[in-house]
């Protein structure tokens, strides 16, 4: 398998599921910088043309985004979207959807290690 900037849909799939699986089934988004990619819901890849708002803005920034997007297929919908990054250039976006409300977000904050919670948001001072 090989990730790249150009990659398409049906060539992340196979990570993207993965993915999908390791966060207990939560909905999953992943393209690259020059492709669109998968959308994955209920073990299905629903989209491999797939590409949204908080993704895009990821590939330009190269920056994790933690927010509830105002338009798309997921609008009002808690996301978190991280970059890939290779040799500092971010080749990829990939996200997941917190169809809980925010409660997936809540519990990653909750079961932080104390090292951890100093630039969290719960964290101590």
């Amino acid at each position: 398998m090989n990730i790249n900037a150009s990659a398409t849909g049906e060539e992340i799939a196979t990570i993207a599921m993965a993915i999908h699986q390791l966060v207990n089934g939560l909905p999953f988004t992943m393209r690259t910088s020059n492709n669109p990619g998968v959308r994955i819901e209920e073990g299905k890849v629903l989209d491999y043309n797939y590409t949204g708002p908080i993704l895009e803005e990821v590939l330009k920034t190269g920056k994790q985004i933690q927010t509830i997007p105002k338009n798309g297929a997921y609008k009002g919908t808690p996301v978190v979207v991280v970059p890939l990054i290779e040799e500092g250039q971010t080749i990829a976006a990939m996200g997941v959807v917190d169809i809980t409300k925010g409660i997936y977000s809540d519990i990653i904050e909750i079961t932080k290690r104390p090292e951890e919670l100093n630039d969290s948001r719960g964290g101590l001072k």
